[in-house]
């Protein structure tokens, strides 16, 4: 036992682990300074939440204590079984978690402690995608492996979506960052930014026509988007320049004949000749597919009926499937409203909590728009707004800085894994962390839309801490002992 706690101790990243530790010291000083009123009797006391946050942290590196003394195989063979107990857990609170702000996903332990299990999908679904893809005879550019991984991750984000946790489901989408480095083709992930490019522009310019013509904006732009998107994937996956360029400067010329027609002898809308174009340009696609037997085009054939798909169901979502507060919230982001005393209120307090803390900050305690409860969940999802008032950009700069420093450490880990298993959880767990910085910062500034997720290690709450603490502290352990993995390893046998 004595001689593999100091392998241990010698084999754990103690570079992680330090950076681990200093970013949870500085949330809970952010955590104190956002929570703190002043005149407070007891600053540690357990009834603040500056005194629960610390019992938080003690359990936290009790938690990460302990899974770092088991062994990396017991991960390996229990992720099944701890994506299998975590898919039920969130099942079982679907149906008996009280509706807290129009969401069903927190579950009243007693005592006032409640717990959210979305947090812990997180790690139970890395290890489940990790042991699935360790096996020897895996490849994404299968069929059915490419379905288990996607239902693997689609599974928990659909249950989490039906608590209305929407912004904790998004996080799943991360997983795609690991994908693409185990050898996912990039057009998913093109597929993927095309579908955000669409839902963006379509939605924002959706009131607004195309100058006398009665033909909507957004509607006209995706429709020109993605008759380009085609033409340039036929020339990058097809290798067919001439025909790349037919279709661009056919569809091209077709539209611009359309517009001034429209625009000069009958106004109408041109977005039905558009999705005519769309329509050919499938039926040249598939034509040529069942000609020369090339699957390429016909991939690209199901992009184009994909991305016209997306694009029309994109209105439903957006006026049916999100909430109110959520549109408005998106609305608010894109431009398309100022609602400074609703949907608009957190995202302007922040920004006027941050631009007072100016270089240097008002210093530690001393923050006025936090003091005054100004920022509604200042010490949740706007935490960052008080590093900025307290800290301003010096101390807000340091702490991106720790952030990417630990990111950074993060990559390095997952890259020198000698097997799958730990490659493909250390990717998650990057992907994860990425996700959670850019849109928790990007919301407090005002940059993306408010989805309600919390600032790794700073936000407080005990969920959240111990579900990053229990991703990280199994990757330090899957890392310890990858020595004892032979080199070359790429996973074992289903």
């Amino acid at each position: 036992m004595i001689t593999r706690n100091a392998s241990l101790y010698k084999s754990a990243d103690w570079v992680i682990i330090a950076l681990y530790l200093v970013l949870v010291i500085c949330g809970w000083f952010s955590v104190c300074g956002a929570s703190y009123t002043y005149g407070e009797p007891d600053f540690f006391g357990p009834e603040t939440r500056a005194g629960k946050q610390m019992m938080w942290i003690g359990c936290a590196l009790g938690v990460g204590f302990v899974l770092l003394m088991l062994e990396k195989k017991l991960y390996e063979l229990l992720a099944y079984f701890i994506y299998g107990a975590v898919i039920l857990l969130l099942i079982l609170t679907l149906f008996v978690a009280p509706d807290i702000k129009g969401s069903h996903s927190w579950l009243r332990l007693g005592g006032g402690v409640n717990l959210q299990p979305a947090e812990f999908a997180k790690a139970a679904t890395a290890l489940a995608l990790a042991k699935y893809m360790n096996n020897y005879s895996f490849s994404l550019h299968r069929t059915r492996d490419f379905l288990v991984v996607m239902a693997l991750i689609f599974l928990p984000m659909g249950i989490i979506v039906l608590q209305k946790e929407t912004g904790s489901a998004l996080v799943f989408l991360s997983f795609f960052l690991m994908l693409y480095r185990e050898g996912m083709s990039g057009a998913v992930l093109f597929s993927g930014v095309c579908a955000v490019v669409f839902f963006i522009v379509g939605i924002r310019f959706s009131d607004i026509t195309l100058w006398n013509m009665p033909t909507p904006v957004g509607k006209f732009v995706v429709m020109l988007l993605i008759q380009i998107c085609t033409a340039g994937m036929v020339g990058v996956y097809t290798r067919r320049k001439p025909l790349a360029w037919w279709l661009f400067g056919g569809s091209l010329a077709l539209t611009l004949l359309t517009l001034l027609f429209s625009g000069y002898v009958i106004p109408f809308d041109i977005t039905w000749v558009q999705l005519g174009i769309c329509g050919v340009m499938v039926a040249v696609l598939c034509y040529l597919w069942l000609r020369e037997r090339i699957n390429n085009f016909v991939y690209i054939a199901l992009f184009t009926l994909g991305s016209l798909a997306f694009f029309y169901s994109s209105d439903f979502v957006f006026s049916r499937v999100l909430q109110s507060h959520q549109k408005v919230r998106i609305e608010v982001v894109l431009g398309m409203k100022e609602d400074l005393s609703g949907a608009g209120y957190n995202v302007n307090q922040s920004k006027i909590a941050i631009g007072s803390g100016g270089l240097t900050g008002k210093g530690f305690l001393n923050g006025t728009q936090t003091k005054l409860k100004y920022v509604p969940e200042q010490d949740t999802d706007f935490i960052f707004c008080t590093v900025g008032e307290e800290q301003g950009f010096i101390g807000s700069s340091a702490v991106l800085l720790l952030f990417l420093a630990f990111i950074l450490r993060l990559l390095v880990l997952a890259e020198r894994q000698t097997d799958r298993f730990g490659r493909v959880y250390g990717y998650s767990l990057v992907g994860i962390f990425l996700f959670h910085l850019f849109i928790n910062v990007g919301m407090v500034l005002g940059l993306t839309p408010v989805i309600g997720i919390p600032l790794p290690f700073f936000s407080y709450g005990g969920s959240s801490l111990w579900g990053f603490t229990i991703l990280l502290f199994i990757f330090i352990r899957i890392d310890a002992a990858r020595k004892s993995t032979p080199s070359g390893s790429t996973g074992s046998i289903a």
